[in-house]
């Protein structure tokens, strides 16, 4: 009997938790699943948790919230045999979107009572994990705002890119990908594994989480008023082939820079010690439970 985990965030920022238990029933029905269910209760108690079902020989662990408790759980299934599954209830879900992973709670968990696995690559930003992508421009400020604020959803985001844009001063980055070395100023400058930045929002559109390869996406500096032709590449998926996009792949990318001050990680700021990120892709390193199609 194959058993799995699932562990809920209550705080991703939406009601649906309340289909969960019905939702269970009816795709993991006990006569051929073991499920126990179990909420975060820290910062860090998803990779606890993680960590343990590993050693209880838990076949896979499904992450009920946005991409930051995915990204904290995922951290505790790196390198095993454990599979992570998503059903995503945060507010912009850049990973299940990439993946192409339902947003309705039932048809997510259909996904993982299907149970297709499949070797995912995993990016580390210096020690820290990240699945979707990773920045330290202007969108490692906003995470960085974004943590401090009491309310969440795209509305609450899009105010602080707004509030935030006149006053950001894009910084000059020094940059090495794969011994081939660059300089750029930028607006924005992220590493992605996805495509996703969530919201349907598409840095990348292009790169893939099972390619072994990690995409920089350098965005040179742009006025107030080409926040809107921006978006809505972002959002058709044009956005690398727009004058408002550097693109070029790579495994290994150092960023160095004397005005590096903020690093985001799946859309979460983090710790950033130092002037200088360097950016590695693992390819397969984490077990992915995907739809068809993948």
């Amino acid at each position: 009997m194959r058993k799995i985990l699932i562990i809920i965030n209550r705080k991703a920022g939406t009601d649906r938790e309340k289909q969960m238990g019905a939702a269970i029933r009816q795709q993991l029905p006990p006569e051929r699943f073991s499920v126990e269910t179990t909420y975060l209760q820290y910062l860090g108690h998803g990779t606890d948790l993680a960590r343990e079902a590993v050693k209880r020989g838990v076949d896979t662990v499904v992450a009920v919230g946005g991409d930051g408790s995915i990204n904290e759980i995922a951290q505790g299934l790196i390198g095993t045999r454990t599979a992570l599954a998503i059903v995503p209830l945060g507010s912009g879900n850049g990973l299940a979107r990439a993946l192409k992973i339902p947003l309705d709670v039932m048809q997510a968990l259909q996904v993982v009572a299907d149970g297709r696995k499949m070797p995912m690559d995993a990016g580390f930003a210096n020690e820290h994990l990240f699945l979707s992508n990773a920045g330290v421009g202007f969108d490692a400020l906003i995470a960085d705002r974004f943590r401090h604020s009491k309310k969440r959803g795209l509305i609450n985001y899009a105010r602080l890119v707004i509030g935030g844009f006149s006053a950001y001063d894009p910084a000059h980055y020094s940059i090495n990908t794969d011994g081939i070395e660059s300089n750029e100023k930028a607006f924005l400058m992220t590493v992605a594994n996805g495509n996703q930045f969530g919201y349907e929002f598409k840095l990348a559109p292009q790169a893939s989480v099972f390619d072994g390869e990690l995409d920089v996406c350098l965005m040179p500096p742009v006025r107030f008023w080409h926040l809107l032709p921006v978006s809505l590449h972002s959002l058709r998926g044009t956005i690398d082939r727009s004058r408002f996009m550097k693109h070029f792949k790579g495994k290994e990318i150092t960023v160095s820079s004397p005005e590096l001050n903020c690093l985001q990680v799946d859309g979460d700021a983090v710790p950033l010690n130092g002037k200088t990120v360097y950016f590695r892709v693992v390819p397969g390193a984490l077990q992915i439970i995907v739809p068809q199609g993948n």
